[in-house]
């Protein structure tokens, strides 16, 4: 669940994007606590940084319009 494509993302709101960066590391620590695989941990720290990545890079679209 955790693989999150560009075009999804695009299509969130700001507030939607902060809830799912909220779920996503609450995944994250459910994910240490079972310690089954290390690739779906990997798979959820991608998502996260993909989200705030892409919130960073829009805002400063944002501020050179």
């Amino acid at each position: 669940m955790a693989l999150i494509k560009l075009s999804d993302i695009k299509k969130m709101n700001s507030q939607d994007k902060k809830d799912k960066i909220k779920e996503l590391k609450l995944e994250l620590i459910k994910s240490h606590v079972t310690a089954n695989t290390n690739m779906k941990t990997k798979e959820i720290k991608r998502a996260i940084a993909r989200l705030i990545t892409f919130n960073i890079l829009h805002k400063e679209e944002l501020n050179k319009k």
